[in-house]
């Protein structure tokens, strides 16, 4: 109890009790009150007795006088008010009352053992009491939750002793609280009733009393079984049909997708696992469970942990790849564990440490045998790896380049099988793949190879070939044709919004200005380059470092076509924004085009500081200072593509909404299987080509000179203003 009433000597009681949770102080309180003294800490019987009467009247049979037997009626933490004795002589007589006070319940058996003989009395911890499930039609709280529920104490003996009411209460029994309603109490009756349950509450007067300032509420919990049936009905139903809606343990727990102790074919629930306090992580997760009965189960429950660089895969990420899981791990009910950045520097020991006491509370019953929960655990879907060079930059931090072969997990990707890619890791963002590239092997003539052994770049050469099979030697090239990653296809498919301001460039001869700021390992530029050769293309990176590791390792080269600008990315945009009409800006832009000519700027770095909520782009490239810089760069005349990768809805919007000030048409192409958004922006429609999109699909498919399923992208194209 938080608070307290405003009577005589309240302030000496006070002292007296100090902790409300403690059975020594309320020992003394009550030896130091004396015997035969009731005292209400909430409202009085009089201005109770028509609400209750109400309430009980039809419990448990009849009762209050009635021909019935009346209701089993537990008042828990019962102290030495007079409500029991006054339901008692209106007719209640199956009443047990409980305090964990040895003082008070021998007083109270000395006063009422000879006037109430039907009346019982217990010494018992409310929060663990010793009856047997299903054992009382109603539970009257006077201030009991309060008392347990100090802020200072937390939520754990308040848990614990609705946990307790729950159990020993009957099927279609009610729980009432009569209570302060502070705002803590509340929050844990709701969450704690929130599901099966029916709740009401109403204000107490309290017209008869003068001796509390506090405003007391009667909260009712009603256990209605057929309604209970109709809401989890409903419920089900609604995660049939695909709700996508995320629940807590604790709801799982409470009954919010039925009794966990009970396998239901083909339930399947996400959830999250964990939370502050009782255990180190948090994770997203999935409960499965097996979609048929079958007697060739090898686990009644397991876990399946899925790492960061597979979760988006489709064997992980759609619901038909989870089921062909949980077959393969022959589980009666699995639980797919997905880790993320916050788990990327943990040991996997330490968070199946983490985890165990966690999927303890999913196992369903299993009455004949107690194992252990075993955990299965999804590779990073490499099979073969080899680290090229691990560098540290000053700007971007600790990089790798490897070569690696995946594992061929997904039978849609069964081409991919034995092909080798290059990647390059940003490891200051939770093990970032920035960029993978398409290695492709050309076997070479034994005069080709004596020509490399002569050339002065030979050492160099040599770095990338492999003796095969044959004893022939190999040399090791990035495929330029190939993009590595999703994200990439949808910014080349988006490019339809402007096919026919392109095509006309291309048709005139006239260069396409396309600034692109990030470089990774160069892969995007080097395939704009080759696959639509009238861009002109400028490239800003802020670290000398990707730009040495890009040539050195994924086959980047520039030339007139093709450029670098070693520098910050909003500093140029800045720079050309405000001389966009004069000489400066020709000669940043270096392309010589006239000032309505159709400009395209993509945005492509992420970033080194994810606490903004975004992890790519850096927060400043949506700032508004730096949007309005955009629009002037482009000059009425282009295209602004942005990749953007955000787990936070919040800061999506946030950036949506930025972005709808500053232009006056946006777009959207969300990857299905990753978290990027593709974005593309333009301050008009002067160059845009909407009305007739296959049209402009069309005419951007004939200029590509390397395939892109450009149909499929922009199939999910979305227009947000």
């Amino acid at each position: 109890m938080a608070t307290t009433p405003a009577a005589a000597g309240g302030a000496a009681i006070l002292d007296t009790l100090g902790d409300f949770t403690s059975r020594e102080n309320w020992d003394k309180f009550f030896a130091l009150r004396g015997t035969g003294d009731s005292f209400e800490w909430y409202a009085e019987w009089e201005d109770l007795r028509s609400p209750l009467l109400s309430l009980l009247q039809g419990c448990g049979g009849g009762g209050g006088g009635g021909g019935g037997k009346g209701p089993e009626i537990l008042v828990p933490g019962c102290g030495s008010s007079v409500l029991s004795e006054k339901l008692y002589d209106a007719g209640f007589r199956h009443i047990t009352n409980v305090d964990f006070s040895r003082v008070l319940v021998a007083d109270m058996l000395r006063r009422h053992a000879r006037a109430r003989p039907e009346m019982r009395w217990r010494v018992m911890d409310m929060t663990d009491m010793q009856f047997t499930d299903g054992s009382f039609d109603v539970i009257l709280d006077k201030g009991g939750l309060d008392a347990l529920m100090e802020p200072e104490a937390g939520t754990k003996l308040g848990m614990k002793y609705l946990n307790e009411a729950k159990r020993v209460l009957k099927s279609g029994g009610k729980f009432a609280c009569l209570t302060l309603a502070e705002s803590h109490v509340l929050a844990l009756l709701l969450s704690e009733f929130r599901f099966g349950w029916d709740m009401s509450i109403q204000a107490i007067g309290n017209e008869s009393s003068k001796k509390s300032a506090f405003q007391t509420f009667m909260v009712v919990m009603a256990n209605d079984v057929i309604h209970s049936l109709e809401k989890e009905n409903t419920i089900r139903e609604s995660y049939s049909s695909g709700v996508d809606v995320t629940l807590s343990l604790r709801d799982l727990q409470l009954g919010a997708v039925g009794d966990l102790k009970v396998i239901i074919p083909g339930r399947r629930r996400m959830f999250i696992l964990g939370d502050q306090g009782n255990s180190l992580y948090c994770y997203k997760a999935v409960l499965l469970d097996a979609r048929k009965r079958t007697e060739t189960f090898v686990y009644h429950c397991g876990v399946f942990i899925v790492p960061k660089v597979r979760a988006h895969e489709w064997l992980f990420a759609s619901e038909e790849g989870q089921w062909h899981v949980v077959e393969s791990a022959k589980a009666a009910r699995l639980i797919m564990v997905f880790l993320d950045s916050r788990h990327a520097n943990a040991d996997m020991d330490v968070i199946k440490n983490d985890l165990s006491p966690l999927v303890k509370d999913l196992e369903p019953g299993n009455p004949e045998e107690e194992a252990r929960i075993p955990f299965m655990m999804a590779g990073d879907g490499v099979k073969q790896r080899e680290i090229l060079q691990e560098v540290t930059s000053e700007i971007t931090g600790p990089m790798v380049v490897e070569d690696v072969v995946y594992e061929n997990s997904d039978e849609d990707q069964s081409s991919m099988t034995e092909k080798m890619f290059r990647r390059l890791i940003f490891k200051r963002n939770s093990g970032l793949v920035q960029s993978e590239a398409l290695l492709v092997k050309d076997s070479t003539s034994d005069k080709a190879d004596e020509n490399n052994k002569k050339s002065p770049s030979a050492s160099k050469k040599r770095r990338n070939q492999k003796k095969g099979s044959s004893g022939s030697k190999t040399v090791l090239r990035i495929d330029h044709s190939y993009l590595g990653s999703s994200y990439h296809s949808s910014i080349i498919s988006g490019l339809s919004l402007i096919a026919s301001a392109l095509d006309s460039a291309a048709v005139a001869g006239t260069k396409v200005s396309t600034t692109v700021i990030g470089l990774g390992a160069g892969t995007l530029p080097m395939f704009l380059r080759g696959c639509l050769p009238f861009l002109d293309i400028k490239v800003v990176e802020l670290d000398p470092l990707v730009e040495e590791v890009a040539k050195k390792y994924f086959g980047f080269s520039t030339d007139e076509q093709l450029q670098v600008h070693l520098g910050d990315g909003i500093k140029f945009i800045d720079d050309i924004a405000v001389a966009n009409n004069g000489a400066i800006s020709q000669q940043l832009m270096s392309n010589g085009n006239e000032n309505n000519a159709v400009k395209i700027l993509i945005v492509d770095v992420d970033s080194s500081d994810v606490r903004s909520g975004l992890s790519c782009p850096h927060a400043n490239f949506v700032e508004d200072s730096f949007l309005l810089a955009v629009k002037k760069f482009l000059d009425e005349g282009g295209l602004f593509i942005i990749n953007l990768v955000s787990r936070s809805s919040a800061v999506r919007e946030m950036v949506v909404s930025r972005l709808k000030v500053a232009f006056e048409h946006l777009y959207s192409l969300h990857l299905e299987e990753d978290l990027n958004e593709v974005l593309f922006a333009t301050p008009s429609e002067r160059c845009l080509d909407v009305n007739n999109m296959d049209e402009a699909v069309a005419k951007l498919k004939a200029m590509l000179k390397f395939p892109v399923d450009v149909e499929s992208d922009m199939k999910r194209l979305q227009k947000l203003q």
